[in-house]
């Protein structure tokens, strides 16, 4: 079993990786070894910022030959080093599985003395998990720049989700702040992986390249990169490389450099990200409608609000006549309520009770709708603007936490994983 003090370096290294959701495989167990990767098998808990913890969060090396400006594991930072061996994870992992503390493994690693010797030992932990353990559960792994398109493919067809994080929007501070990592390195890579679901999809095949599709992260403030900047990355990779999804990291300065801010961005950036990638995915947005290249996000009103008090000569809209696009583009109705309202109004009219029973939220809806031809919001933009001020982001600039396996001193490693 891996000893107690590389694990707690190992896990803790790992904290700053946020694109590990444990949803949308469908690797299930056909009846032998154990777990289960299908979407029904994974029970997953996130942090109040949105973070998952139901995952082994796990680095196998943080013994870093890059140099990135801001990484807590950079080659010129002076911390404790630790790599683990992939029987040391392996068995943590099945241990920990047969405790129900997790559901599943995020695997990453520092850039271990080459990246493809990096890559193979986590294609070869995630392979003895898969055929020497007979792990059926969730498996991620994170690509590692400038590996071999051969060890991609092997990575691949054992894990359930892979991820190359961008990091930073664009290439400019990339080369600034990561000087050995470069666009193409992050680019190649999932295009690959985007090309090898396409070729199953095409042809009929069974899914067997990471079922779950791949995701990446971006670093929000680290670079001064505005939110639009950011936005129109995000929605080509999710055009171009088939992204299951974007997340996005509050810049923390955890280590000192002159080319870095002195302060985070905070959660309420990182926040209105998220609101307005959701947007993009499921409410027919378009980026440039929500917001344009040169600036950031409001503060004060969620992307969809910001963009309705910018049209108000749009609304109001009759609900028992406005069509779906429009539906989900009224502050207060979300996509499970707006398709509620089109399928109930093929019965009747609809009224306000009934939006209210729908879940809509009618504290925002109600200035931007009409029932039944009457409206009771606000008329004046200034009282509406002023309703519309809910404080529905973190306002904390705490740092990020992820849950820790030693925040309770009196725990060891043999207490969390015990006799088995």
């Amino acid at each position: 079993m891996i000893e107690e003090w590389k694990l707690k370096i190992l896990a803790e290294s790992a904290k700053y990786d946020v694109s590990c959701s444990s949803s949308g495989s469908s690797r299930a167990n056909i009846g032998t070894g154990i777990g289960n990767a299908a979407p029904w098998g994974i029970c997953h808990s996130f942090t109040p910022d949105g973070r998952c913890v139901s995952l082994l969060k796990i680095l196998l090396s943080n013994d870093c030959i890059y140099d990135c400006e801001y990484c807590p594991n950079k080659r010129s930072a002076d911390v404790p080093r630790a790599t683990a061996t992939p029987e040391e994870i392996c068995e943590l992992t099945i241990a920990f599985y047969k405790r129900n503390y997790i559901e599943g493994l995020f695997l990453s690693s520092a850039v271990w003395e080459t990246p493809d010797k990096t890559m193979e030992q986590l294609c070869l932990t995630a392979e003895k998990l898969r055929n020497e353990y007979g792990f059926h559960g969730y498996i991620h792994i994170k690509g590692i720049p400038h590996a071999s398109e051969a060890l991609i493919d092997r990575a691949a067809r054992v894990a359930d989700r892979m991820s190359y994080n961008m990091e930073l929007p664009t290439e400019k501070s990339l080369k600034l702040l990561c000087p050995q990592k470069t666009k193409e390195s992050l680019l190649l890579p999932m295009r690959h992986l985007k090309d090898d679901i396409t070729y199953e999809k095409e042809n009929k095949l069974k899914r067997t390249m990471i079922p779950a599709g791949q995701t990446t992260q971006i670093i929000v403030g680290a670079s001064p990169e505005p939110d639009g900047v950011i936005l129109n990355l995000t929605e080509s990779l999710y055009r171009k490389m088939n992204m299951k999804r974007v997340y996005y990291s509050s810049y923390i300065p955890v280590v000192q450099s002159d080319l870095l801010p002195t302060k985070g961005a905070g959660l309420l950036r990182e926040h209105r990200l998220y609101q307005a990638d959701w947007l993009i995915r499921f409410y027919g947005f378009d980026v440039n409608e929500i917001c344009a290249p040169g600036e950031n996000l409001s503060e004060d009103y969620d992307p969809k609000c910001a963009w309705a008090l910018r049209h108000m000569e749009l609304f109001p809209v009759e609900v028992n006549r406005a069509p779906l696009e429009m539906l989900l583009r009224v502050p207060g109705i979300g996509a499970k309520s707006a398709y509620r309202i089109i399928n109930a109004r093929k019965y009747g009219a609809i009224d306000f009770d009934q939006l209210t029973k729908m879940r809509v939220v009618m504290k925002r809806a109600k200035h931007f709708i009409t029932c039944k031809g009457k409206f009771i919001g606000d008329e004046s933009l200034a009282k509406i603007r002023n309703s519309l001020l809910l404080g529905d982001a973190p306002q904390t600039e705490e740092p990020n936490e992820q849950l820790s396996m030693f925040s309770t001193p009196e725990l060891s490693l043999s207490a969390l994983t015990g006799d088995m």
